[in-house]
């Protein structure tokens, strides 16, 4: 098992906003953690740009992305970008990716969101041609004609985790990657849908277990208190359920919203649902720190509160 924390993204100014998430992962490298997961959201920082900057200020910790959307940009562009922010971390990037959203997308970006499935499987061939070292990425499908000379190669294992949430996703992510990273999957969508899947489709393909990424929003607080917790859940991070891709996942699973999904309580009640994410097949917890309370001094103790309590409970169910 895998523990880490998602930072970012921030609100505030740009300079203030890097400051913070620099804080966040020295602390979480401190804490122990083994990864940290950078998300790509339309309005915040480069999630490979942060990499590389958070390369700077740690030594040992895995640094992720989830996920970087595919279409803005040329799987030869998204490949340059990786091995850099590999080689300036030291081997330490895990790369998520994904096809995003149609209202990301098509909405917001003005580009074409036909078949996102077999986009992403043929983004994929040119990636992982790229990520072979072979010297040039030679790759003809029904969306990419490439033929690109590469001085850059990996430093070492670069691992591609795909956001796959429905079947066919599932099954490209096993046969072409490394592994998913997900949000809003509950245990049961985990235990039932996406770790059978996924699996299956990597051992077709001969090809080691799957890393599961397993997002979800952690937060200490009294027995009295989780009702609050769930609905501040909901109210900061419940836009992303509009999706229907999201919402086929929720439906996957026994959880309506995102604050169902939250861990959230006193120690053991978090306790106890982290390993209901491991007992359902989940290899990697990647825990959104969510705290509560009526103004900034409340809310940063109370984040300070659930990451101390957050390693613990990370410590104790790796032994």
């Amino acid at each position: 098992m895998r523990f880490g924390v998602m930072i970012g993204p921030e609100r505030g100014d740009s300079a203030r906003k890097a400051a913070r998430m620099l804080d966040d992962v020295r602390w979480a490298e401190s804490a122990g953690m083994d990864t940290a997961w950078i998300p790509q959201v339309p309005t915040d920082f480069d999630a490979l740009i942060t990499v590389a900057l958070m390369g700077t200020v740690t030594e040992r910790i895995e640094l992720g992305t989830a996920v970087v959307p595919l279409q803005p940009q040329h799987p030869i562009a998204l490949a340059r970008s990786a091995m850099s922010a590999h080689a300036a971390t030291n081997g330490r990037l895990a790369l998520g990716v994904g096809p995003s959203h149609h209202w990301i997308v098509k909405d917001m970006l003005g580009l074409p969101y036909d078949k996102p499935a077999a986009f992403t499987r043929d983004y994929l061939e040119v990636l992982n041609a790229a990520f072979a070292g072979t010297g040039s990425a030679d790759v003809e499908n029904a969306t990419f004609t490439v033929h690109n000379p590469l001085g850059l190669t990996p430093i070492g294992p670069l691992p591609v985790l795909v956001a796959a949430l429905g079947p066919v996703m599932l099954r490209i992510a096993g046969e072409q990657a490394d592994g998913t990273v997900l949000w809003l999957a509950d245990e049961r969508a985990v235990g039932d849908h996406i770790a059978p899947k996924i699996t299956k489709a990597a051992e077709g393909a001969g090809k080691p277990a799957p890393r599961i990424v397993a997002g979800l929003p952690v937060c200490l607080c009294r027995p009295d208190e989780v009702e609050e917790a769930k609905a501040r859940a909901n109210r900061i991070l419940g836009e992303a359920e509009v999706s229907p891709n999201y919402q086929r996942l929720l439906d996957a699973g026994d959880a309506q919203d995102v604050g169902d999904l939250a861990a959230v309580g006193d120690e053991g009640m978090i306790a106890a649902r982290i390993q209901r994410f491991i007992d359902a097949g989940v290899t990697d917890v990647s825990a959104r720190l969510l705290p509560i309370g009526d103004n900034r001094d409340e809310l940063v103790a109370s984040k300070r509160r659930t990451r101390e309590v957050y390693a613990q409970i990370a410590a104790d169910l790796r032994k």
